[in-house]
């Protein structure tokens, strides 16, 4: 229990901390502005294929046509927001020199950076609870599926925190912010795009560069199938950088 108390403690210290500057409200304002302007387009495509399909006689599906695309763009905004969120949550205590006293308190690593972890993730949660305003337009005014809108909203939500666990990592590398914020960037894009390049590797290498690939398990997701795979795969990636994150802190801790 007190190893529970003390990584909710960390916790709320790191989510009080994004909001004593504007850097947390900044952060939640540009995910819902650039989330907001995929709906509005995808929602004016959408809003052209109904009338031009009705007039056919045929249907459209609002998930498939319009919300699927939303959530594979807000994805993009995620890369480029992440790094953000990440690049203080050590560099931060090693500019400032309070990652001392962290080190020396009789909290464990694994505690701290856990707390640090879910205090991230609320922020990132605080995104997209924000951002869900506009789909919940869909609900009032259409009939989508909610099953994909929810299976949707985890993906993203596995994606988000396997990019903290990467940005948490790099930052505990530097004690600059700016960076941390460009190698997290570099390597949330390396992961991106790496199924880019199974063309050239033949069946079996692009079968094993598309599992690396961390939108490949994003799309199943947001047809709302939760397949054991990608569940797997992202928890696995979370406590994998998780792991390496508490092997950097505690290297400090002996150079300390």
């Amino acid at each position: 229990m007190n190893s529970v108390r003390n990584v909710l403690a960390i916790a709320g210290k790191e989510l009080r901390s994004y909001f004593a500057s504007p850097m947390g409200y900044i952060l939640i304002g540009l995910f819902v502005a650039l989330f907001g302007m995929f709906f509005y387009v995808y929602l004016t495509m959408f809003a052209e294929n109904s009338q031009r399909m009705a007039m056919g006689g045929g249907n459209v599906n609002v998930n498939e046509q319009m919300i699927r695309g939303v959530f594979h763009n807000a994805a993009i905004v995620i890369l480029f927001i992440m790094p953000m969120v990440t690049m203080r949550t050590y560099a931060e205590e090693k500019r400032s020199g309070t990652i001392e006293l962290l080190l020396t308190s009789p909290i464990t690593d694994m505690q701290i950076i856990l707390g640090k972890f879910v205090g991230a993730m609320g922020l990132f949660a605080a995104m997209l609870l924000a951002s869900s305003i506009d789909i919940a337009l869909l609900f009032r005014l259409g009939n989508p599926e909610l099953k994909p809108v929810l299976t949707g909203y985890l993906g993203l939500l596995l994606m988000g925190g396997c990019f903290l666990s990467v940005g948490m990592l790099i930052s505990s590398m530097t004690k600059n912010q700016i960076v941390a914020g460009m190698m997290t960037f570099a390597v949330f894009l390396v992961l991106w795009i790496v199924n880019w390049f199974g063309e050239s590797l033949g069946p079996s290498g692009r079968s094993i560069v598309d599992y690396l690939s961390i939108t490949e398990h994003l799309d199943d997701f947001t047809k709302g199938i939760i397949d054991t795979k990608h569940l797997v795969y992202y928890v696995s990636f979370i406590t994998f950088g998780l792991f390496l994150t508490a092997k950097s802190v505690d290297s400090e801790r002996w150079r300390g």
